[in-house]
């Protein structure tokens, strides 16, 4: 925009006015440009909404479409504060006895030496402290916390070192193992000098494994929580107690697989209402919307084509409707849970080998996967829109700069032109004025 223009008001003629009111109605095009802007904009904010639901349909799905995402277990133990359990993909179903006459511990080692205090008095001047094939090499002197520093910022020492107040005015450097198990046992040397002096005797605690049966059959491990010792499952060891027996029951879960399914059933029908929505605004005449866009149509269609088809497996069950997960009159999924849980209860192979397929074939997740990813690829169907708005905008762009650059030269030379003719007015007022009063002398 150029300066105002100040002008004489001669015969009360405001150009000002003149000038922005030429101005707007020759800045119309320019305003057009920019509504077709604002819309394309819009639309590609509402081509990324799609995008984010679809991804989020596509992550539902996919943790449907495999076995180990089908495969929902749960490990229940009887005492989990004496040992917990976690199922997972890999679980299978069966009953274990579990009995913990030893926990894994991890070495503790206390200095025979004392100081009287931790950050005062010098314990040594130099020297080497091996722990465990780990050597701490000391340049100068230090104290019991300065030690600790050293030794703990070491790369993955084998123990780590603290220092305690075992009574008033006794401070002892302790070393703990970072591990359980005798293989994660340490020897001590130290060829510390000077100061006070650090020395170490017996151990406090001596490295052990983890003894236990499981099922009558004895069992040996370095940590307490044991990833193999049942098939599928992490068994975590908090208690020991010879004559406590903790029973573990690993069972089909189906309230975890009913959960995986309501949050597709969720994404699905956010996806569609999104849809919905945009097929209203797009009645109402709305430019930046997708519901004429052949794209969300045909979007909509195939989901839904997907989810009424009949899928062959090596199970009974080929439809989706047969285990609950039913499409409404509205279009929106519901999940009937009494019909699922008779179809878990019935086999829950059948409902994996839908859900999943199995072998060579497809399960319906999987489908339906395989659908939304033809779409949310980085070369899918939504970059190529989102691509295709991005380079109209551009040639928008460039096209609203253009104009405004011509507007803007057309208000100067505009202004230019009224502020001359308001001079001219003004000295013809004043020759005016002037022929006025001779005229009057004469």
């Amino acid at each position: 925009m150029g300066s105002p223009v100040t002008l004489s008001g001669f015969n009360n003629i405001d150009f000002n006015l003149i000038l922005n009111s030429i101005m707007q109605q020759e800045s119309l095009p320019l305003r057009l440009l920019e509504d077709r802007q604002a819309a394309l904009k819009a639309r590609a904010n509402n081509i990324g909404q799609l995008a984010g639901r679809l991804s989020t349909l596509e992550s539902a799905a996919r943790a449907l479409s495999g076995g180990d995402g089908v495969a929902a277990y749960a490990a229940r133990s009887s005492d989990s504060a004496a040992v917990d359990a976690g199922a997972g993909a890999d679980a299978q179903p069966g009953r274990y006895d579990v009995v913990v006459s030893q926990l894994a511990r991890a070495q503790v080692t206390a200095s025979s030496s004392i100081a009287p205090d931790a950050d005062t008095t010098i314990v040594a001047n130099g020297g080497t402290l091996t722990i465990g094939g780990h050597t701490v090499t000391l340049s100068g002197p230090v104290t019991l916390d300065q030690l600790a520093e050293a030794i703990n910022s070491g790369s993955e020492p084998p123990a780590r070192a603290a220092v305690v107040q075992t009574a008033p005015g006794v401070f002892r450097l302790v070393l703990t193992g970072t591990s359980t198990g005798t293989a994660n046992a340490f020897t001590v040397t130290s060829n510390l000098t000077g100061g006070t002096g650090v020395a170490f005797g017996a151990n406090a605690v001596e490295a052990a494994d983890a003894e236990l049966t499981v099922n009558s059959i004895p069992v040996t491990s370095t940590s307490n929580t044991l990833e193999s010792v049942i098939p599928g499952v992490t068994v975590t060891l908090y208690r020991q107690d010879p004559a406590h027996t903790v029973t573990i029951d690993v069972a089909a879960d189906p309230s975890a697989l009913e959960a995986k399914v309501e949050r597709f059933v969720t994404a699905y029908n956010d996806l569609l209402k999104f849809a919905a929505d945009q097929t209203a605004s797009a009645g109402k005449g709305d430019q930046a919307s997708l519901g004429r866009d052949p794209l969300l149509r045909e979007l909509r269609n195939t989901l839904r084509s997907a989810l009424t088809s009949a899928y062959d497996n090596s199970g009974p069950l080929r439809h989706l409707s047969e285990i609950g997960v039913e499409l409404q009159q509205n279009g929106q999924l519901e999940i009937n849970a009494a019909r699922f849980q008779a179809a878990m209860a019935d086999g829950f192979d059948d409902v994996a080998s839908l859900l999943a397929g199995t072998g060579e074939g497809t399960g319906a997740l999987g489908a339906i996967e395989t659908l939304v990813q033809r779409y949310t690829e980085s070369d899918g169907l939504l970059n190529d829109a989102r691509d295709r708005v991005t380079d109209r905008l551009g040639r928008l762009d460039d096209q609203v700069a253009a104009m405004q650059d011509r507007l803007a030269i057309r208000r100067l030379a505009l202004q230019r032109e009224f502020i001359a003719a308001d001079q001219a007015m003004a000295m013809l007022k004043s020759q005016s004025s002037s022929l006025s009063a001779f005229g009057a002398v004469l």
